[in-house]
């Protein structure tokens, strides 16, 4: 996915799902949520395409990897357990959710690394910058084919917009009115964050719930 896709549809299922389970919101920071839905990608394009362009060239990497995430998620478990902070867990749930929307169960030598291999995958792209200025450019642009048709790769990138779309709106809609955002910003921050038990369990639920939604918008 390009970048509406990865943070509308993110941030899409975690309104979702966070009206069913109110609690969510004591856990998941939906700033970080954004930063960590485009983390893999802000680590991995740069380094993959750019810094190691002549021996890797390829923008999915480490971060791409279950490791990673697996590995974020157990450090924001300590200092969420430590300290009460959420930040870190809710960049491995965005990390998580980055990896879905990529689809990466169809390079599993990437998304099971290294237990099928050191090496990554080697893509054929000459040119690093002009490849990332590319998906940026596409990230704006309604590809269309055959007439009004639109390509079916392009819809996640639909969705993701107008999600984008409706939070900006509320977030200007809650500006007008300080007082009620105020009010549950302090309700959200005062509120008894649940155990580590119940943390991981809310965040399970959070991610299965997202793949089963990814998976049925990839279908459309």
């Amino acid at each position: 996915m390009l970048l509406f896709g990865h943070i509308g549809i993110t941030l899409g299922i975690f309104f979702v799902f966070s009206y069913i389970a109110p609690q969510l919101k004591t856990i998941i920071d939906k700033r970080y949520l954004v930063i960590g839905a485009l983390l893999p990608d802000l680590i991995d394009k740069p380094l993959g395409l750019i810094v190691f362009a002549s021996t890797i060239s390829n923008g999915r990497m480490i971060s791409h990897t279950l490791l990673f995430s697996i590995t974020l998620f157990l450090i924001g478990l300590y200092f969420y357990n430590k300290r009460n902070d959420i930040v870190i867990i809710t960049l491995a749930s965005g990390s998580f959710f980055h990896l879905m929307e990529d689809q990466m169960w169809n390079t599993p030598k990437t998304l099971f690394w290294p237990l099928l291999g050191w090496s990554f995958p080697k893509d054929d792209i000459s040119n690093g910058i002009a490849f990332l200025l590319m998906l940026f450019k596409e990230s704006f642009t309604l590809n269309l084919s055959q007439g009004f048709s639109l390509e079916r790769t392009f819809i996640p990138e639909i969705i993701g917009m107008a999600v984008v779309v409706i939070f900006t709106l509320n977030w200007l809609k809650n500006k007008l009115n300080k007082t009620v955002s105020k009010d549950e910003e302090i309700k959200i921050e005062n509120a008894e964050k649940p155990t580590i038990e119940t943390t991981v369990f809310y965040i399970i639920g959070f991610l299965v719930f997202g793949l089963l939604s990814v998976r049925a918008i990839i279908a459309l």
